[in-house]
This record gives C-alpha cells, structure tokens and sequence, in this order.
C-alpha cells in the first residue's frame, strides 16, 4: 500500500511523477465459439455435396451461418475507416480466387473452351475479368470432357459451383458501410429488408430481366439477413432484446420456413438450395438462436481441446477449403469408381463400395493436399508469413505464426 509522505518545512516539493503511459491497445480476442460454427459449417458444406441428403441443411445451414460470422467480423473492422476495410477484405479474398482461375481457366482453355462456346465471342475477354473481381458469376466452360480415371466429366461447372459465394461474399463487403449506418438508424427494418425482398420475389411481386442482377438479388434476400444479423450481434442490437424475445420469434420464423418447404415438395432434388424463401427463413431462425447463445469463447473448454488444432486449420484455411472442395468431391468420386473394377472387394467386403464415408474420408485426404498446395495464398493475402499446415494448439493459439499482424479469418467464414 502506497502512502502520501509531508515534505519537511522548507524543503523543495517532490517533483511530480511523469503522468503512466497509456497501455498498448490489446488486439481483439478471437471467439473461440464462431471460430466451432465456421468449421462446423464448412464440414456440412463438404458432406452436403458429397451425399446430397435434403435433410443436412436442416440441422445446421451452413451458408447462413457463414455470412452470418461473416457480417459480425465486417462490423468489428467497420470501427476504421470503410475504406481501408473493403480494401483489405478484398486482398484476403481475391487472391485464393485468382490461384482458382489460372489452374482451372488454362485446364478449360486447353480442352477447347473459348470465345465460340460462350456464344458472344465480343465479350468472352470481357467476362474473364469476372475472374479478376468477381462482381458477377466467373464464365466456365460447360460439357467438358473428364481425364480417364482422375476427374469426372463436366469437371469446370464442379470447380465452379462454390463461386456464388465469393461474388456474394464481395457484394456484401461493399454494401456493409450502408448496411451498418442503416442497422443503427433502423435495427428492425434493416433486418427484415432481404426477408421482405425474399417473399416479394417468391410471390412474384418484384421481377427483373436478365440473369446476373437477379442471382445476385436472390443471394441477398437469401442471406442478406444473416449477414446483418451478425452485423447485429457485434453492435449489440440483440443483446438489448428482453431475454424472452429471440426464443420466442426465432423457432417460428424457422418452423415458418420448413412449413413452407414442406408444402412446396421438399425432399431429394428439391431441397432448401432450391427453394430461397425457405432458406431464408430457416436460415434467419437458426442463425438468431446460434447467435443468441453466443457463449463467446476467449479460451478453447477442456471438452474441445482436443479438437483445437483441427478447427483452428480449418478456419485458416477456410476460403481454399471452400473453393477447392467440390474438385476434390469429383476427383474422390472418380478415383473411388475405379475400385469397381475389383471383384474381390465387392464379394469380400460387402457394402464397402456403396458406402459414402470412405469416399468422405478420401475427399478430406484431397482436401489436406490442397490445403499443402494452395492454402498459402492465403497466408500471403493476408501479409504474413506462408505456413503450410497452421493448426493451433489446445490454448488456441496458432504454431509458427510471423511476426505480422493478428490473423482474422477469411471468408468463409
């Protein structure tokens, strides 16, 4: 304990003591709990194109909750200026994309794909640059021929399948300025708005021509409301909510969605993918309850330490996974198919070929090389140095990071 000393009669005053210097702002604690939803997300997202099963975008819709993660760290960022966060996100996000492009668009090129099969050669050059800055679907090649025993036909339209979600995942980093003055203009409204736009599309009441607006409009009255609903959760919004109102509106909104799947012939080949009213309202409902438990996780508990290194991978690695996952589902798939030409594993191990988990195992085993291959781009957009395994510890830190500043996920969440 300190005491206050009385100097002596005459004596001169102690000189006082230099005012402390201002403790290093601390850099922002990860949460250890979205850091769980991102791999979990990203698993389902494997799986899901793997099987198909209608039913797996019931138990965790993983699109929803990676915008949702998505939207809640373009908040954080938001408190600097917008545009040096809009620039940064892009260089985390494009550059994994551009990787993509050169080794898919030269396989396309060198199997025939050019300016004649798009069917206006004037603007094939033009659409490339979707390549470069995604603001619309990346032009592929359709009907391809596959590579005997490697990869299955129609290979560029697989490589091609997750694109949607960067082309989103960018509009929703520019419009997230507007959306986040609107959040704290008007909370509610701002919410409900891609919800609103989704009923109006699927009642027909707002149409437009053409196809790239529309897909892009549909993306975000798809899960438009996610992405602000994590906006939502980082501001605060929902934490001012009584305690009762999210447990109480969120089970109806989803149940709204699955009734309404359900009466529009869900099941195999028409699941919540093909139906966006219905994403978007399941979506909206889970995403809130997930949000609302939110136990904010600055440590790993013990009961998932064990699991730490894998999500911590999975996480920095998110974008590569999901760019590169559907090739190696068709690789995995193809590779598996030549074992048909063995008898002996058929009549001494029954039931193995048609089984779908060692596919899965294998898929993940092709997804590890890609993560060796190309996960280092995303090292390099984000100005640190390459790792090519970066798993974490069980204290969830990361093993051999640089001296560079704090990773933050990318995209994908």
């Amino acid at each position: 304990m300190s005491t206050r000393t009385t100097p002596a009669p005459g004596a001169a005053p102690a000189p006082e003591a230099p005012p402390a210097a201002p403790a290093a702002a601390r850099p922002p604690v990860r949460d250890r709990y979205f850091d769980l939803l991102r791999a979990l997300a990203l698993f389902r997202v494997v799986l899901y194109h793997l099987t198909g099963w209608a039913w797996l975008p019931l138990v965790f819709p993983s699109m929803g909750v990676m915008f949702a993660l998505a939207g809640n760290l373009m908040a954080r960022s938001l408190k600097r200026p917008a545009a040096g966060v809009i620039r940064g996100r892009m260089r985390r996000l494009l550059p994994p994309l551009w990787l993509l492009g050169v080794v898919g668009v030269t396989g396309m090129v060198l199997q025939g794909w050019g300016p004649g099969d798009e069917g206006h050669p004037g603007w094939w050059w033009l659409h490339l640059a979707f390549w470069i800055v995604p603001f619309s679907d990346p032009p592929h090649a359709e009907g391809l021929p596959g590579v005997h025993g490697l990869i299955g036909e129609n290979w560029a339209a697989e490589l091609a399948g997750p694109l949607w979600y960067i082309r989103a995942y960018l509009w929703y980093v520019l419009l997230s300025p507007l959306l986040l003055k609107a959040l704290r203009a008007l909370p509610a409204v701002t919410i409900l708005m891609p919800l609103a736009l989704a009923v109006a599309f699927e009642q027909s009441w707002l149409t437009l021509p053409g196809e790239r607006v529309p897909s892009a409009l549909t993306d975000f009255s798809t899960f438009g409301a996610c992405w602000i609903l994590g906006m939502a959760h980082q501001e605060g919004v929902l934490e001012r909510l009584p305690r009762y109102v999210v447990p109480s509106v969120a089970p109806v909104i989803a149940l709204t969605g699955l009734w309404y799947a359900l009466h529009h012939d869900f099941g195999p080949g028409n699941d919540l993918d093909g139906m966006p009213l219905a994403q978007a309202l399941w979506s909206f409902g889970t995403v809130l309850v997930l949000l609302h438990v939110s136990p904010s996780w600055s440590q790993w508990p013990r009961r998932l330490r064990a699991f730490a290194g894998t999500i911590t991978l999975l996480n920095s690695r998110a974008v590569t996974i999901y760019l590169w996952h559907n090739t190696c589902i068709l690789v995995a798939a193809t590779l598996w198919d030549r074992l048909w030409g063995f008898p002996v594993l058929e009549e001494n191990v029954p039931g193995l070929l048609e089984s779908v988990w060692p596919v899965l195992v294998l898929v993940w085993v092709l997804i590890g090389c890609c993560v060796l291959a190309f996960g280092w781009v995303e090292d390099l957009a984000a100005r640190q140095r390459p790792r090519l395994w970066p798993a974490g510890d069980a204290r969830g830190g990361t093993r051999g990071r640089g001296r560079g500043r704090r990773r933050r996920p990318a995209a994908a969440g």
